[in-house]
């Protein structure tokens, strides 16, 4: 596909370092030619790895995929705090992590797994009274944010290594977990269990709900060939799909009610016979009706 045509759907960005989320739509815009371009969730400068960018029209399912599981690798540096919580920040204490055996590791991180009570990092993107915590947080502010239930599907350790000559311990992790969960607070957090203190020294995004980092593209690759996903593609990918008649399709693109779909408790992607997404629906009561509707063929 050229850059500079106007089309809907979706583009799964190997996010490189030192680039922010921003950065990337900015850069998304210029290639797509289209000023209607958003990403399904933040990943901070220093990680890389998949961000899902929506283009037109298919910026509306951007919403349903922030809320999607996500996985990540991530190196856990024990014995060292940050006052980010990652190696951005400066080091604001900690204790030499000799004497932490495996199994305290081990123990440490199963008590972080599953439902968990989780206080995001005091640098994260929440706002707090109309602005960013990150931004209070920068300009010297204390700041408390309350604990939330995130949950942690799996948090697996791959290698543990001493470095600095013993006094700390890097861990290499897999983190599978629910949306909203801060793999910077599971480093903190192991490391004040652990009472030696902890922060991250390297994150990669590798899976965001369907979206694996093996179709992602980096951004040199997508200046040669915007690879996107189509907007019909990515319905079937992230929802139950329900296939409708000539009848129903044209009801629903008007915004009328049809018959109730399965399964009932979660938005369905309504498909025209031509294979085209119509909407998506949500029961309400005895019928189906649009949660969003998407304007068939015509312009974009």
């Amino acid at each position: 596909m050229n850059s500079g045509q106007v089309h809907s759907g979706l583009i799964i960005v190997d996010k490189p370092q030192g680039w922010t989320s921003h950065d990337v739509v900015g850069r998304l815009r210029r290639l797509a030619g289209t000023r209607k371009v958003g990403h399904a969730g933040t990943l901070d400068p220093m990680a890389t790895g998949v961000l899902v960018i929506g283009i037109n029209r298919a910026t509306r399912l951007l919403t349903f995929i922030v809320g999607t599981s996500k996985t990540y690798t991530a190196t856990i540096r024990l014995g060292q705090s940050t006052i980010t919580d990652d190696a951005e920040g400066e080091v604001t204490g900690g204790s030499i992590a000799a004497a932490v055996t495996e199994q305290d590791i081990r123990d440490a991180v199963s008590a972080l797994t599953g439902e968990i009570q989780q206080v995001p990092s005091s640098v994260s993107a929440i706002k707090v009274k109309g602005e960013r915590s990150y931004a209070r947080v920068r300009s010297g502010e204390e700041v408390d944010l309350p604990a939330r239930p995130v949950t942690v599907h799996r948090f697996e350790i791959h290698a543990i290594r001493r470095v600095s000559s013993g006094r700390l311990q890097d861990l290499d992790v897999t983190v599978e977990c629910s949306s909203g969960t801060y793999i910077r607070a599971l480093a903190r957090d192991l490391g004040a269990a652990l009472g030696v203190g902890g922060h991250l020294t390297a994150l990669r995004r590798t899976q965001v709900g369907p979206y694996g980092i093996e179709q992602a593209s980096t951004l040199e690759e997508l200046a040669e060939d915007l690879r996107l996903l189509p907007l019909d593609d990515a319905g079937r990918a992230l929802f139950p799909v329900r296939e409708l008649s000539a009848t129903e399709a044209a009801d629903v693109s008007h915004g009328r009610r049809i018959d109730p779909s399965e399964p009932a408790d979660q938005p369905v992607a309504a498909f025209a016979p031509d294979g085209t997404l119509v909407a998506l629906l949500e029961n309400r009561g005895a019928a189906a009706r649009t949660l969003l509707v998407f304007a068939p063929g015509g312009k974009e």
